[in-house]
């Protein structure tokens, strides 16, 4: 088995998350995507949608993060995604939920456009705010119903949907977003930060992140 990632990916963090806390042997294998290998004949006969993650096991193809993570889950025979039909749906709903509307207004919405120099900058300030309104609106649903009281978003035990839901939630800190104003998640994400893991899956996020916030401190 192989997974073709590149070390910062959003949605490739959470699949080395996991990897790191199951035996499980699969070979990782770095994409370099500002030298551009994601688009080479070489990659693209791996993947022909031209990004990261990619997995391979034998003939199976699985180009998307969550099934990805679905799949290691089910042959590791993880309690990171249960079998149990109920508690399943759960995390499916979770990673769902995440991997659609919060991605979308979180990530593509309101923290990419200001930290990728080849994605589109939004046009007006309100764009900006309006996609800011949304990711909030999520972010009340994840604090006040998905976490609430308790310490995991799809039961009593850390899942593939805290996996990945930590990695896109955690793209915050590329910026000064703020989640003050939901303790919960800052709790659920301390948590899901605390694993050992986690340090190991996102040094690179991490260094990211550092540069970003030193770029900014800088005078203009």
């Amino acid at each position: 088995m192989k997974l073709y990632y590149a070390a910062a990916s959003t949605v490739c963090r959470p699949i080395v998350q996991f990897l790191l806390e199951h035996d499980l042997p699969v070979e990782l294998v770095p994409v370099d995507m500002m030298k551009g290998e994601h688009k080479s004949p070489a990659f693209l006969a791996v993947n022909p949608n031209g990004a990261v993650p990619a997995f391979v096991d034998g003939d199976l193809r699985i180009p998307e993060s969550a099934a990805i993570l679905r799949y290691l889950a089910t042959i590791a025979g993880s309690p990171a995604y249960p079998a149990e039909p109920k508690a399943r749906a759960r995390v499916d709903s979770a990673l769902d939920w995440f991997n659609t509307g919060f991605y979308r207004d979180h990530g593509y919405g309101v923290i990419y456009p200001q930290v990728l120099p080849h994605y589109p900058v939004h046009k007006t300030d309100d764009l900006l705010a309006w996609h800011t309104d949304k990711a909030n609106a999520r972010l009340k649903v994840l604090n006040d119903h998905m976490i609430g009281e308790g310490t995991w978003v799809a039961g009593d035990q850390p899942t593939i949907a805290d996996f990945f839901g930590a990695a896109l939630v955690s793209l915050s800190e590329m910026t000064d977003f703020d989640l003050t104003p939901y303790p919960n998640v800052r709790r659920w994400l301390a948590a899901v930060q605390a694993r050992p893991s986690w340090a190991e899956a996102n040094g690179a996020f991490n260094g990211w992140c550092a540069m970003l916030k030193g770029a900014a401190a800088q005078p203009a």
